[in-house]
């Protein structure tokens, strides 16, 4: 995916996932499953993880270069980065502490949902001063992947949004079984 791809890809698919909570009525947006989270606690996740992304696209690209260093090698594909990402899940990767959200109330719905896609409008916006070579230049710390490229780093944020709807529809599917 090239720059315009991904900046559509992560305006699309956060959309979708907070359009999708929007009708979503308190007892759908509370259920969970014992010992998973709910819909709005998926939410806050979401927010959770993509707040920092924020700090990345304020900072000069030399400074995260200095930081992180510099990637050695290509930037792997979509699908390349998104079979890293369910590998990593199934050999039971989970959510650091920084990641992990409170009990969310039904209340809170349509303030974090607008905060995640303002997050989202902020980042797409601060993309617009990369070029394609800092996408696949720039390394960034994703704590279950490693290092990874800014790429990357956005293709994962792609991948999680929708992974964390299907974590949803998923739940809420088997609780009308």
């Amino acid at each position: 995916m090239n720059k315009a791809q991904i900046v559509h890809e992560l305006l699309e698919k956060h959309q979708a996932f907070t359009d999708y909570l929007e009708p979503m009525n308190q007892s759908d947006f509370l259920f969970a499953h014992p010992h998973k989270w709910s819909a709005g606690q998926q939410l806050d996740h979401l927010i959770k993880s993509t707040k920092p992304l924020l700090i990345s696209i304020r900072l000069p690209k030399f400074v995260l270069k200095l930081v992180f260093g510099k990637a050695n090698r290509a930037s792997k594909t979509y699908e390349g980065l998104v079979e890293k990402y369910q590998l990593k899940l199934q050999e039971g990767g989970r959510a650091t502490a920084a990641f992990i959200p409170p009990p969310i109330a039904f209340e809170q719905k349509l303030a974090l949902s607008n905060q995640l896609n303002k997050i989202i409008q902020q980042l797409t916006k601060g993309i617009s001063s990369f070029t394609e070579k800092d996408l696949d230049t720039i390394i960034l710390p994703h704590p279950l992947l490693g290092k990874i490229t800014y790429r990357e780093m956005m293709y994962f944020t792609i991948c999680h949004v929708q992974h964390h709807q299907g974590l949803i529809k998923k739940a809420l599917e088997e609780r009308s079984h």
